[in-house]
């Protein structure tokens, strides 16, 4: 129990530091509506389930294993933050008479929402490496794929617990961010800010 418990502390430290999910949880919730927020938020629970799973399988180590596997995942993290980027940095540079802000007055439909949650957190190879180096750490010698398991989807429930305070958060400041000149500034900033996550990522070793 004492391990769970540092464990459990070092996951919502972890959950805490900004990055990429919450980013994009915030200005999902920010620019589409709450709800928009709560479905990225899914799909980034989701993909972190999917993780923890094979991470206590025993087929992350073999994907981490896999140098190949591995690199193939990180460049694909680091395109689809490019992505995320450029698309914003786009929105944030399109007429100021309104035409580039559909997105941003649309119909908060589900599917985009949950589809970018879940390959944002799927492509990070962070946490796939958090699950294969950090966990182990704190599990006992001979624990098996239920105490793994355990432990795995703590960090994923920790993280969604964080990301509903994000969402709640962002959907109040939502009221103040009222103005498309507010949303363009939010989306030049958001756009940056995930070009800086990519350039990060990519330097990595």
């Amino acid at each position: 129990m004492g391990h769970y418990l540092s464990f459990l502390a070092l996951a919502v430290v972890l959950a805490l530091i900004p990055g990429p999910d919450m980013l994009l949880t915030t200005r999902s919730t920010v620019v589409r509506g709450r709800r928009s927020g709560l479905w990225t938020l899914v799909g980034v629970t989701v993909a972190g389930g999917v993780q923890g799973v094979l991470a206590a399988s025993g087929l992350g180590a073999v994907i981490a294993a896999s140098r190949p596997v591995f690199e193939g995942i990180r460049w694909a993290g680091v395109a689809y933050l490019l992505y995320l980027g450029t698309r914003a940095l786009v929105t944030a540079g399109r007429d100021r008479q309104g035409v580039g802000v559909g997105e941003t007055l649309g119909v908060e439909r589900p599917w985009p929402g949950l589809r970018q949650g879940f390959l944002c957190n799927i492509t990070n190879p962070k946490v796939l490496a958090f699950n294969l180096s950090v966990l182990p750490q704190f599990v006992s010698r001979d624990a098996g794929v239920g105490e793994l398991l355990t432990f795995a989807l703590t960090a994923t429930g920790v993280g969604m617990l964080v990301l509903l305070g994000v969402v709640a958060a962002a959907g109040a400041a939502r009221r103040v961010l009222a103005s498309r000149r507010a949303r363009r500034r939010l989306e030049g900033v958001a756009g940056l800010t995930f070009v800086g996550f990519a350039t990060a990522l990519a330097a990595e070793h």
